[in-house]
């Protein structure tokens, strides 16, 4: 496992992030599917994940202890609210990009040993799909395919949004 190589795809989400500034209102608010998120609720709950890895993850694994999330439906609730709040787009993307650019430089700097070190997360010590055992560099690559997942639908709207608007 190249951890360094993670870290930095990781970071390229940055980009994508970016590029998204450019959607209009509209296609930024609508949810991407009935019953789905919008494009903002979608990049405030990355944003809000990486918060969570940089105020309790990093630290936690910093000390030697072990991962503990929160429960995720009432945690991305939170993500949701929070555009409802009425955050501009330009702001938040803003805030998701300095949240990724502040996590992946923590995640730089911190040894190898922590990033590989074995913890349990929510009291499992493997992941439940592959049998791997849980770290944080295994995290980091969780968190990799979510954002791909999310980028993968991000795009696919915006791709149809394109076709239904000509």
């Amino acid at each position: 496992m190249n951890t360094n190589a993670d870290i930095a795809t990781y970071k390229e989400f940055v980009s994508f992030i970016a590029a998204l500034h450019h959607v209009n209102d509209t296609v930024w608010t609508n949810p991407i599917a009935n019953g789905k998120w919008s494009i903002s609720e979608i990049v405030s709950h990355i944003k809000n994940w990486d918060r969570y890895l940089l105020a309790e993850t990093l630290p936690a694994v910093r000390k030697g202890e072990d991962i503990e999330f929160p429960d995720f439906d009432t945690y991305n609730q939170i993500a949701s609210d929070y555009v409802k709040s009425g955050i501009m787009h330009a702001e938040l993307i803003k805030e998701t990009i300095l949240t990724r650019e502040q996590l992946v430089m923590e995640l730089f700097e911190m040894p190898v040993d922590a990033l590989h070190r074995h913890v349990t997360v929510n009291g499992a010590s493997h992941c439940p799909h592959t049998g791997t055992p849980y770290s944080l560099a295994y995290i980091i690559k969780e968190f990799i395919e979510h954002d791909n997942l999310h980028k993968q639908q991000i795009v696919e709207f915006l791709s149809e949004s394109k076709s239904t608007t000509k």
